[in-house]
């Protein structure tokens, strides 16, 4: 696990960047952003050995999201906060390849990469805070897709609706638009994504790929879509 921004950690899997997920730390008590598939479970237990925390939000219902989302949750003894569109999702994971476009990708992932659901403790709303940082509903990867602001000091974690790498392959790296085969609705992203680019963003965080540090780069991006 390291730091990405104030206050803001990287746990990620092997191979590295593949796969993220994020600590926030909070005076409350820290909050877990995703968690990845169910086989990495131990790898975050492991990164946030010692830790308060207060909950675990899920950013999309995908299954490199919330593989784990029960198994850390019911360690660690904290609720789970999701979008009310992808609530349901994640309290019954065998939604979730429904949800998503047909493909066999998107079946295998769902077995091999998803643990049980978890109840919904809240469900999150555009406006919501969380751990210091806004709620922001960006939907089309998913249709509850959410992505975390924090005015202050320009930190986005926008998990899916952008990769900064290629989701599969890992290369090449760079800011992209998701794969369709997992984007339900990619017109609805690509507006998303636009939505982003307009705020004053200085590092950029993401379900897949390195943290982008540079602005302009994210805004340059999203302003060409």
């Amino acid at each position: 696990m390291r730091q990405v921004a104030d206050g803001v950690h990287l746990i990620t899997g092997v191979p590295p960047y593949a796969i993220n997920c994020y600590l926030i730390e909070h005076a409350e008590g820290d909050v877990l952003v995703d968690a990845m598939t169910r086989l990495e479970g131990w790898l975050i237990l492991k990164a946030l050995r010692g830790r308060t925390l207060a909950a675990h939000v899920v950013g999309h219902a995908h299954p490199d999201h919330v593989g784990a989302t029960h198994a850390v949750a019911s360690k660690l003894g904290i609720p789970v906060w999701a979008h009310a569109e992808d609530a349901a999702a994640v309290e019954d994971t065998s939604l979730i390849a429904k949800r998503q476009p047909d493909a066999l990708i998107n079946t295998v992932f769902a077995k091999v990469m998803l643990g049980p659901g978890h109840p919904v403790a809240r469900t999150l709303a555009e406006g919501d805070e969380v751990a210091g940082f806004t709620v922001l509903h960006v939907p089309g990867h998913s249709v509850g897709h959410i992505a975390l602001w924090r005015e202050r000091d320009g930190v986005l974690i926008l998990g899916d609706v952008l990769n900064n790498q290629h989701p599969l392959l890992g290369f090449p790296r760079g800011l992209r638009l998701p794969l369709q085969t997992f984007t339900p609705d990619p017109e609805a992203n690509r507006r998303s994504a636009k939505r982003l680019g307009e705020l004053p963003v200085k590092v950029a965080l993401f379900g897949h790929g390195r943290p982008e540090t540079d602005g302009g780069r994210f805004r340059a991006f999203t302003g060409a879509l």
